[in-house]
């Protein structure tokens, strides 16, 4: 069974720095394109940031450019997200997630979260 469990989230000052980790087991991990959300209190969850099967693009939405690096280590079966420079309105759980990488493969797969809170 497939499973995605994240850690790395707790609370910090703004202007500080958070790791995520993205742990795959049940799946083949080099296969899915991987993305970061997060969740706002009180919004709906959005897109953070997203990287390539093998590493070599990603992406990110722009609230985050420059701040936020993802990448992934496919020998280990995780992915990160290195934020830096956070900020309050970084406060948000954030969920990994696997989409399905063909209409006929497995997932789409979700973590159960991990918070992070910046504080001013």
């Amino acid at each position: 069974q497939a499973q995605l469990v994240e850690s790395g989230g707790g609370l910090v000052q703004a202007g500080g720095s958070l790791r995520l980790s993205c742990a795959a087991s049940g799946l083949t991990f080099s296969n899915y394109g991987m993305n970061w959300f997060r969740q706002r209190p009180g919004k709906e969850r959005e897109f953070v940031a997203a990287i390539s099967t093998g590493g070599g693009r990603s992406d990110y939405a722009d609230s985050v450019k420059g701040r936020f690096t993802i990448s992934r280590d496919n020998a280990k079966n995780t992915m990160y997200l290195q934020m830096n420079n956070l900020k309050p309105e970084d406060t948000a759980v954030y969920y990994c997630n696997a989409p399905k990488y063909s209409p006929t493969s497995p997932g789409d797969y979700w973590g159960q979260g991990t918070q992070v809170t910046v504080s001013s």
